[in-house]
């Protein structure tokens, strides 16, 4: 079975093409700046070589038919025709209290993800957009749904509800939901996996940390916790999101600045974070530049960004009764050495010895970067949310 797992964002499409009969992944790639000007596909050949296709893509069922095309042409393809994609994968931001799990789409399943649409407006849109495209393009395909917060619904009524009027969650469905859960769920399992312990037998904190960064308390085998909320902005420092912050600050900017919604909404969403504190950048690489080049702010953000994650991690062990793995993945927990070292200095405490000599030159791959003797294995996990997709959607149309 060949099944295409497509992630709509605002102005992009991500894609991978999968046969789950020899479990590999045959073609990937991704669309940027659609609707703008300059818009491209970006293709990865099995050699590794990369390939720029570029050409005016003004929304997402362009995008998607330009996908489609390229994956089935003579010069870049890996199949001879459509008929050869047996089923699409969709990633889909936020699924309320709507959806649990993944879930063939249907009519009635798109009329509850558009109910959705007001919880993640920048989000879901997009999501459906794809969904949309390919019911038009390819209407006998079948398609599944896979969200972000399904992971996260098995936390407990007393984890996910905020501290406000009961009534404000019966009327608008006010919680934490959380987010990153498909990156959760496969980090998690594989570490598992590659350490040859059972799932549901391990007390686990995953670290999806990068440019969006969220963490998981994950107890025999299900979410018990993680750290954001209704929206993708509570929890850790990001490269654009504020993080946690008391709500009193927002509406003292408010009334200061004389500011309405939207406007503290751009604020926290997009000019927060390490860019809002270090005024350098959102972009890990250059904010490690700066700190190397003795930029004061940046070093602040960097602390910052990194003792969250730890707060976050002494918390969340807190919660579970105590850790046996902590796992890290996305593109910091992959490949930034310094922010894992930073994040487990101090945690000796819980069990966690670190390899130092180790963990400074791993990048990208597969590791346990915890000593020996650490009682609290440490590993980098790099995460897969395609191939998760994939999976899912093997296992309903199975």
């Amino acid at each position: 079975m060949k099944i295409l797992v497509l992630n709509c964002g605002s102005s992009s499409i991500k894609y991978k093409l999968f046969d789950m009969h020899e479990g590999s992944e045959i073609a990937q790639g991704g669309i940027e700046k659609i609707g703008l000007k300059g818009s491209f596909l970006k293709l990865t050949l099995p050699d590794g070589k990369k390939v720029i296709l570029e050409g005016e893509i003004l929304e997402h069922r362009a995008g998607i038919e330009y996908i489609l095309g390229v994956i089935t042409s003579e010069k870049y393809g890996c199949i001879k025709s459509l008929n050869e994609i047996d089923a699409v994968g969709h990633r889909v931001v936020h699924g309320g209290e709507k959806f649990n799990s993944s879930v063939l789409i249907t009519d009635d399943v798109i009329k509850k993800m558009e109910e959705c649409i007001e919880l993640a407006p920048l989000h879901n849109p997009p999501n459906l957009n794809g969904i949309y495209a390919v019911k038009e393009l390819m209407p006998d395909v079948p398609q599944v749904g896979v969200f972000d917060t399904a992971f996260h619904q098995t936390m407990p009524e007393h984890a996910y509800m905020y501290g406000l009027p009961y009534s404000l969650y019966e009327k608008y469905a006010i919680r934490r939901y959380g987010f990153h859960g498909t990156s959760h769920r496969y980090v998690s399992k594989r570490a598992c996996e590659f350490l040859g312990v059972p799932y549901e037998q391990q007390r686990i904190v995953t670290a999806h940390i990068g440019n969006g960064a969220s963490i998981a308390a994950i107890k025999e085998g299900v979410s018990v916790d993680t750290s954001m909320g209704m929206t993708p902005v509570e929890g850790l420092l990001m490269g654009t999101r504020s993080g946690d912050v008391d709500a009193g600050a927002l509406t003292y900017i408010m009334e200061k600045e004389n500011i309405g919604f939207q406007a503290i909404s751009t604020i926290v969403n997009k000019y927060s974070g390490m860019i809002g504190v270090s005024g350098v950048s959102s972009d890990m690489r250059e904010i490690e530049a700066a700190v190397q080049a003795g930029n004061e702010r940046a070093i602040l953000a960097l602390k910052m960004y990194n003792y969250r994650i730890k707060k976050y991690v002494g918390a969340f062990a807190a919660a579970l009764g105590g850790l046996d793995l902590l796992v890290f993945t996305g593109g910091v927990g992959e490949n930034q050495a310094s922010t894992r070292q930073e994040v487990c200095e101090g945690l000796e405490f819980m069990g966690i010895k670190l390899d130092n000599t180790f963990n400074k030159d791993l990048r990208g791959r597969e590791a346990i970067i915890s000593l020996p003797e650490s009682r609290v294995k440490v590993l980098v996990i790099p995460t897969n949310e395609e191939y998760m997709i994939a999976l899912d959607t093997l296992e309903i149309l199975s």
